[in-house]
């Protein structure tokens, strides 16, 4: 037979509060060190994904362009008879 004793309904309504409680201070802590963290990598001044990889686009495209350029200079120069060779750097 179960009886209700009131010391351990009061001990499971304290056990029950004091969980919530640390539960709230938990999420306080998670929420003010993800704002810590964010203003530290804010100040760190980092380049976002996006433009990297604009930028990265950009430099592949200008790469292939310069190889173009270089491969008509060399067409040019050739039919120029080398006249007009000029030492490319490496």
């Amino acid at each position: 037979m179960q009886t209700s004793n009131p010391f351990f309904d009061d001990l499971a309504r304290l056990a029950t509060g004091a969980a919530g409680a640390f539960q709230g201070a938990r999420q306080e802590v998670e929420t003010a060190f993800r704002a810590q963290i964010e203003r530290f990598i804010v100040d760190l001044d980092l380049v976002q994904r996006h433009e990297f990889d604009a930028v990265k686009a950009l430099a592949a495209a200008n790469a292939d362009r310069v190889e173009a350029l270089e491969a008509r200079v060399a067409a040019l120069e050739a039919a120029l008879g080398g006249a007009a060779a000029v030492s490319k750097p490496e």
